[in-house]
């Protein structure tokens, strides 16, 4: 089997980590404001007043970008709003 050269391989390891994801949270029937807000909160330690505003905006649009960062913090993200069987979804 052929190898890549060891340059090449950090090159692609590089990319993987520094580009930007997004963890995409989608609008469901099935939770109420206060539940989304609470796991906002959770998930990502910010304020119930920015929780609120994300959880308008994924209300109001059917889904939206609550997270952008590196890949494994997205990760991290969307495990904890999944705890609550939020739908998320990973772009990168």
């Amino acid at each position: 089997m052929p190898t890549k050269p060891l340059e090449l391989e950090q090159e692609n390891e590089d990319v993987l980590v520094q580009e930007p994801a997004k963890v995409i949270l989608f609008n469901d029937e099935e939770h109420t404001f206060d539940e989304v807000i609470t796991q906002l909160m959770k998930a990502l330690k910010c304020t119930s007043q920015r929780a609120e505003s994300l959880a308008w905006d994924v209300h109001n649009n059917g889904k939206a970008a609550v997270y952008t960062g590196e890949l494994v913090k997205c990760m991290e993200v969307s495990n904890v709003l999944e705890e609550i069987k939020l739908m998320t979804q990973i772009e990168v």
